[in-house]
C-alpha cells in the first residue's frame, strides 16, 4: 500500500481545516464552498477514503502514529459487509399461473 509523505498530508489537512473554517464562516459564498470541497477531494485521494470527514480523520491518525501502527490499524478495522446476493425464492420464479393458491381462494 502506497502512502503519501507525512509532510504532504499535514499540508493538505491544514488546507482542508482552513477552508472548512472559512466555509462555516460564510456558507453562502460559492467560491469558498467550491474550494473547501476541492480540498476535501484532495484529502480523500491522498488518504484513499470516499468521504472528506473520513479522510481528515485518517490523516490525523496517520500523522500521530508511526507508519507500521497506522497500517495495522487500517487492517484491523472492520470492512463494510458485502451485500449478499440471494437467488429468488421458488415462488418468485414461478409465473402467476404456475403459483398454487390456497384452496378456496379466488
Amino acid at each position: 500500500m502506497l502512502l503519501p509523505a507525512k509532510t504532504e498530508v499535514a499540508r493538505q489537512l491544514r488546507r482542508y481545516r482552513a477552508w472548512e473554517r472559512s466555509m462555516l464562516a460564510s456558507p453562502a459564498d460559492v467560491r469558498v464552498r467550491a474550494t473547501f470541497e476541492d480540498s476535501g477531494y484532495t484529502l480523500c485521494v491522498l488518504m484513499g477514503k470516499r468521504c472528506a470527514r473520513e479522510a481528515a480523520d485518517a490523516a490525523e491518525r496517520y500523522l500521530r502514529t508511526s507508519l507500521v501502527t497506522y497500517l495495522q490499524e487500517q487492517n484491523e478495522r472492520p470492512r463494510a459487509a458485502r451485500a449478499v446476493r440471494r437467488s429468488p425464492s421458488v415462488a418468485d420464479r414461478l409465473s402467476p399461473s404456475e403459483r398454487k393458491t390456497p384452496s378456496g381462494a379466488a
